[in-house]
């Protein structure tokens, strides 16, 4: 029996002004949220001396804090995050937003960046936090690429993750990464959102290149790069240690790993992301009885947008703080 059945999540309506799952992904991305959050950041050396920064949203002392970690490309600034923090911080709630390397408009020191099935990432983060913070309530949060390598975490983990984090949800994961990079490099998908990541993730590594000279790259290969799948061939799977795109996409997705997850976590998957195909997703059978799954029909990905124009981002934001506090410890 799965928590779904117990717990008082909020329906998603979406807006009749905003139909379809393209127009709920651009529209919150491009067009919501620009009021500024006030984040405090800190640069944290990683066990193999690397460097990323970390933007806090500060709380009360004692108070439960929130870790993101976001999607591809993404950051402390996106909609998300923003839209997150502005709904935890009146409760009192802290936030933190860990930059995955070459995030954060900041360039890391070693030639590696990061990719989407990077656990032990999140488990030096996390566990970094839990040292720092004993007695605190901590949730996680993954969006998107995120929240794959969050849920592969928790997998790999299993109940030793409850040592660490209370409870955790991923949004719109791409658990599937061979089924979403198809469908991020097919027809539209193509021009409306791959070719905007492949523009600064191009960027990003041509400028590495000149500080690292790495050998198995080839600089004019990725300049011409024009789909995820030759992008990740060319660059993401031989900086992290995969032989080739198909063997890291395999490796890195979370789907396997989701029967072992032994805390609370909330998966929410909007059945019209042009991002992570519904087919894809996995169903009851596929994940623990620890998870909760939240199929809303529409809401694109990382969108659930609601009502009246311009619209408002407080579905998600309200659906993951009353999960949380429903499997909030026990106090003693």
């Amino acid at each position: 029996m799965h928590r779904e059945h117990r717990l008082d999540l909020p329906p998603y309506r979406p807006p009749a002004w905003l139909p379809g799952g393209h127009a709920q992904t651009i529209y919150p991305a491009l067009f919501m949220w620009r009021r500024a959050l006030r984040y405090r950041r800190e640069g944290w050396v990683t066990p193999d001396l690397d460097t990323i920064v970390v933007d806090w949203v500060d709380g009360r002392a004692g108070t439960p804090i929130v870790v993101l970690f976001h999607g591809l490309e993404g950051g402390s600034g996106s909609h998300y995050a923003r839209a997150l923090f502005q709904y935890a911080y009146p409760r009192g709630w802290r936030g933190v937003v860990p930059h995955f390397r070459t995030c954060g408009n900041v360039i890391n020191r070693l030639p590696r960046a990061y990719h989407a099935g990077d656990s032990k990432e999140i488990d030096w983060v996390l566990t970094r936090l839990r040292q720092r913070f004993p007695d605190v309530p901590i949730y996680a949060v993954g969006v998107s690429l995120g929240g794959n390598a969050l849920l592969k975490w928790l997998g790999e983990s299993g109940s030793r993750a409850a040592l660490v984090i209370s409870a955790a949800a991923a949004v719109c994961a791409p658990v599937d990464l061979a089924a979403s990079g198809a469908a991020l490099d097919t027809g539209i998908n193509r021009h409306l959102y791959t070719r905007e990541f492949l523009r600064t993730l191009r960027r990003k590594t041509l400028e590495k290149l000149k500080l690292t000279n790495n050998p198995f790259i080839d600089r004019a290969k990725v300049g011409r790069a024009m789909t995820l799948r030759e992008f990740d061939d060319l660059v993401t799977a031989p900086l992290h240690g995969f032989h080739s795109v198909d063997h890291y996409w395999r490796e890195a997705s979370s789907k396997p790993h989701l029967k072992n997850i032994a805390v609370p976590t909330l998966m929410v998957h909007a059945l019209n992301d042009p991002f992570v195909p519904a087919a894809s997703l996995p169903g009851e059978d596929d994940v623990s009885p620890s998870v909760t799954l939240l199929r809303p029909k529409e809401g694109g990905h990382v969108g659930f947008v609601s009502g009246p124009p311009p619209g408002k981002l407080d579905w998600l934001p309200n659906v993951l703080v009353r999960f949380f506090m429903h499997h909030a410890p026990l106090r003693h």
